[in-house]
């Protein structure tokens, strides 16, 4: 009998060493998300304002990615798309941004990159900005994540109403920049642990290190087995906080002096990758949320070449920067075609060689060829715009990109007012300051066609967000 016992007993650490082997054969995923950082707030995407050395290691050793697109020029419905691979209308997040009294969130029947790996036996983990969801049922640890630290709403929004703020603009932020006691006098942003509020108000000058450090002590617990942490930054949104010790008292440089402190915590978890030899094993994907929030000047970013910013279906809202380094993918390398963040799921799914679920429909392509360099072509040919309403706007086709925008003021002598027509060529026009609708209608025609087609089947197929129950 005690014979039987121990040659169970050998199987069983036979079988669980076999899983351990076969876990750690898989690649690791850590996504680094900013909040409002420009397409041109990077040195490796042409800043000569801002050095980001420990970021452009990521572009040095790996893909430089120039016409990556975010689903939504907003926080909420962009962060709904990268987690879930779909247009934010399909899931039922594309109403603009949530706020503190919100009632609803990301719905937890969506299948999210953190579902799909944690199904693989991945240990995940969120630290940073969730904004999709404020409730417990709605919170990370209710899509696929097995803990979560972070602000689950903007860094500029007040627990429970969002009340009581202090002025805005950017003469208020520079206010809130030469007092950086005013993250504990002037706001009352709550910090979360799993689903319970644990610093109110969070010192937010301390954030983006207590993020970075949280993930290196996460990746450092399980350097044995597959991880993925997904590390959805505070900053750059306003109002912009660094450390005492790294801050530059001139506001004017507010906005460098996030993004460089944003770099020098990439550069330490990098360092953490290299010194746990983890590097060669881990997929490390730096974009951000949407276009730099230009109205606040010296506290928003820079679109570079891009037209416009936040909050509009120019470029410069939706076009942003992106680099991704791991296993596979050429160092030093360019890729110029369209992909974007609602690609990221299917191509995660790729990389692990687990499929997605059949029935659950979603917008996302599997770029795997356009990450390893083995295909010259993205599968993705279009892309739909929708405004921070929710409203559809646009599509893209190749190099050619129309925007048919309702006026602002919708009648004029009581007559309705025509939307504005926008058609560009972006391969000739990156800046989006030639018009040319008037000499194409034919293009204007068939583009405007097909994204009203696109988005009925999105609009008849929507899936519902989750709501609180009254």
């Amino acid at each position: 009998m005690l014979k039987l016992v121990a040659t169970l007993l050998l199987s069983l650490s036979f079988l669980v060493d076999m899983a351990v082997a076969a876990n750690s054969d898989k690649p690791n995923f850590i996504i680094i998300f900013t909040d409002d950082q420009g397409y041109g707030d990077l040195s490796s995407f042409g800043s000569k304002t801002i050095k980001t050395p420990n970021i452009d290691r990521l572009a040095d050793e790996g893909r430089k990615f120039t016409s990556f697109m975010v689903a939504s020029p907003v926080c909420t419905p962009s962060r709904a798309a990268l987690l879930t691979g779909c247009y934010p209308k399909r899931v039922g997040m594309h109403q603009h941004v949530l706020f503190p009294a919100s009632t609803k969130g990301l719905n937890p029947k969506e299948h999210t990159i953190a579902d799909h790996l944690k199904g693989q036996g991945y240990a995940t983990a969120c630290f940073g900005k969730w904004h999709l969801g404020h409730h417990p049922e709605v919170l990370p640890t209710s899509n696929g994540f097995d803990t979560y630290f972070g602000i689950p709403y903007s860094n500029d929004m007040n627990h429970p109403d969002n009340k009581g703020k202090p002025q805005g603009g950017f003469a208020g932020m520079d206010i809130l920049w030469n007092d950086p006691q005013s993250t504990l006098t002037k706001w009352k942003t709550p910090l979360f642990e799993d689903t319970k509020i644990v610093e109110l108000p969070v010192d937010q000058r301390t954030v983006t290190r207590r993020y970075t450090q949280k993930a290196i002590d996460f990746v450092t617990e399980h350097q044995d087995g597959p991880f993925f942490v997904y590390l959805p930054h505070s900053m750059p949104h306003i109002p912009l906080y660094v450390p005492d010790e790294v801050r530059d008292p001139n506001p004017l440089n507010a906005y460098t002096n996030t993004i460089e402190h944003i770099d020098s915590e990439v550069g330490r978890l990098l360092d953490t990758l290299d010194e746990l030899e983890l590097s060669e094993n881990t997929y490390v994907i730096y974009t951000t949320d949407n276009g730099p929030w230009l109205p606040f000047r010296h506290h928003g970013g820079s679109a570079g070449p891009l037209r416009d910013g936040k909050g509009t279906t120019f470029e410069g809202g939706q076009r942003v920067p992106c680099l991704m380094r791991g296993p596979g993918i050429p160092a030093g390398t360019v890729c110029n075609e369209l992909a974007g963040t609602i690609d990221l799921l299917p191509t995660i799914a790729s990389l692990t060689g687990k499929s997605l679920p059949k029935k659950r429909v979603i917008d996302g392509m599997d770029i795997t060829g356009l990450l390893l360099d083995t295909t010259e072509k993205s599968p993705r040919t279009e892309f739909i715009h929708y405004t921070s309403r929710g409203d559809l706007e646009g599509i893209r086709q190749g190099d050619w990109k129309l925007l048919v925008k309702k006026p602002r003021n919708q009648r004029n002598n009581n007559q309705p007012k025509p939307p504005q027509v926008f058609l560009f060529n972006l391969h000739d026009d990156l800046g989006e300051q030639n018009n040319l609708a008037e000499t194409h209608p034919e293009i204007v025609a068939k583009l405007k066609a097909r994204m009203i087609e696109a988005d009925s089947e999105i609009t008849d197929n929507a899936r519902s967000p989750w709501f609180l129950e009254e």
